[in-house]
């Protein structure tokens, strides 16, 4: 179980939206985690948190994608999504998900194992 790989960026406009994947085998849960996470790090800055899902669904956003942004699974087909609309340029990242464990107040730590993650890139 554990997420296999991120799709779904590309080259948009501003104001434009990008759906990005996150494919798991088996549960998009590994075993050891209570959450799924998106990160997205932007050239030459840290990667940062921006979105993550619990398993009983609790979702939390920074607040800079917060009311743009929204994180969801597929439990059937184990995918977890991230919808992003009104995209600014201020997006363009590489973005990632992650199994992770702990809180959004207090922190998440890995549990899985970084992908290729995916290129975003919006167009003033």
């Amino acid at each position: 179980s554990g997420s296999t790989g991120e799709s779904g960026g590309g080259l948009v406009q501003a104001g434009g939206s990008l759906r990005l994947s996150c494919s798991g085998s088996g549960s998009i849960f590994s075993s050891n985690a209570n959450a799924m996470a998106w990160y997205r790090q932007a050239e030459g800055n840290p990667r940062e948190l921006i979105a993550a899902i619990s398993r009983n669904g609790t979702t939390n956003y920074v607040d800079s994608v917060k009311g743009r942004f929204t994180i969801s699974r597929d439990n059937t087909k184990n995918t977890l999504h991230l919808q992003m609309d009104d995209l600014k340029p201020d997006d363009t990242a590489v973005y990632y998900c992650l199994n992770v464990r702990g809180t959004w107040d207090l922190g998440y730590y890995g549990v899985g194992y970084w992908g290729k993650g995916t290129l975003v890139t919006v167009s003033s």
